[in-house]
Order: C-alpha cells, then sequence, then structure tokens
C-alpha cells in the first residue's frame, strides 16, 4: 500500500481535533493528579491513623490495579449506583487519581528532604500548621520535585490512548474511526505516532530546561 498524501491532508482536521482532545485530557488530568497527590501526601502524614491508613489503603489500591480497569469502573459501573459521567470527565478523574497516587510519592520524597531543622525554626517563630506549611515547608519542597513530576505528566499524555475505551474522541480514537471508515491504516496510525512523538519529544525538552533550572535530575 502506497503512501497517499491527498488522503492525509483530508483525514489531518479529524486528527487534529483528536490532538486538541488529548492534549487536553493530559493538562486537565495533570492538574487533578498534582493536587490529589499532595492531598494524599499530607493525609499520609496524619498522626492519626484513623486517617493516614486508609489513604495509604486506597492509594495503594488504586496504584497496584491498571489505569484501564480504573477507567471502566469509573464510565460503565458507577452509572449502575446513579453516577453517570460524561467521557472526558470520566477520563480526566481516571487519569487525575491515577497518577495522583504516584505523584503523592514524589510530594512525600520531597517534603521529607525538607531539613527537620526548617521545622523547629517554624515552631520557634509560633508559626501555627497552616503557616509552616505555606511559607517554610512546600516552598522548598516543590521546586525539586518539578522534574520528576513532569516525568509522570509525559507518561500520562502516552496513556492517553487509553481513554478510547470509554468513547472519548481523542487522538487514537479519531485515528481508528477514519482508518475503519476508509480501509486504510498506515497514513493515520503513523499519523499518530508522529504527533505523540513530537509531543514528547517538546515534553522532555521542557522537562530538561526543568532540569537545569532547579539543579537535580529525577529518574
Amino acid at each position: 500500500m502506497e503512501w497517499d498524501w491527498e488522503f492525509v491532508r483530508q483525514i489531518m482536521p479529524t486528527l487534529l481535533e483528536g490532538v486538541k482532545i488529548t492534549i487536553l485530557a493530559t493538562l486537565l488530568g495533570s492538574v487533578l493528579a498534582a493536587v490529589v497527590g499532595l492531598v494524599i501526601a499530607l493525609l499520609r502524614r496524619s498522626p492519626n491513623r484513623l486517617v493516614s491508613r486508609p489513604v495509604a489503603f486506597v492509594a495503594e489500591f488504586i496504584r497496584g490495579t491498571p489505569l484501564l480497569v480504573q477507567l471502566y469502573f469509573i464510565f460503565y459501573v458507577l452509572p449502575d449506583f446513579g453516577i453517570l459521567l460524561p467521557p472526558l470527565l470520566a477520563g480526566v478523574i481516571g487519569l487525575g487519581l491515577h497518577y495522583g497516587t504516584y505523584t503523592a510519592e514524589v510530594y512525600r520524597a520531597g517534603i521529607d528532604n525538607v531539613p527537620r531543622g526548617q521545622w523547629e525554626a517554624a515552631k520557634a517563630c509560633n508559626l501555627d500548621a497552616r503557616q509552616t506549611w505555606v511559607h517554610i515547608i512546600l516552598p522548598q519542597a516543590l521546586p525539586p520535585m518539578i522534574p520528576a513530576l513532569a516525568n509522570y505528566f509525559i507518561a500520562m499524555f502516552k496513556e492517553t490512548p487509553l481513554l478510547s475505551a470509554i468513547t472519548v474522541l481523542e487522538l487514537m480514537n479519531q485515528a481508528k474511526s477514519v482508518a475503519n471508515t476508509y480501509y486504510r491504516y498506515i497514513e493515520p496510525m503513523t499519523l499518530v505516532g508522529a504527533f505523540f512523538l513530537i509531543i514528547s519529544l517538546f515534553s522532555v525538552v521542557l522537562l530538561r530546561w526543568l532540569e537545569r533550572r532547579y539543579g537535580r535530575v529525577e529518574n
């Protein structure tokens, strides 16, 4: 089968719509993962075991089960309990919760790296818990975490094709639709690979810049 540039021109608008949904799902999922991860990390540090242990169990459960299973549960099982979510929202929630459990470990490591003396200095200055976290701990803990968090967000981007399983019209789903309609697979699938490669390379360049800026490499 020969490469058909006219066919490429014909299907490109459809694939670009898929790229937009893929990037949107990744950005929204990344924001949710960043917030969920921080909440999990803080709750796991709670001295109250009735809080820390259930949170730890839920985080390990989510991290230990496949993302695809979680997406199916959110989109296909929750409606049985009266919770019906649009495909994109279900996908964003699935991505955010799944990767939130991983970013929680990044936050935990970053917080643990803050010198103990900083906690003692905050206490000596009579800062309450909120002031200690907002003004002392998080400003020191967050910057070195950024490269590691970026790695997870790149991984999330590469897993967005799983959203096609719950009918999200992201890039892979659009490509499969085009391929099945015209019975031509080489052009749409090649373009999918090219789009993912280009965006991933751009993300890696950004990640390297972050690593240089903060003087720390996280793998």
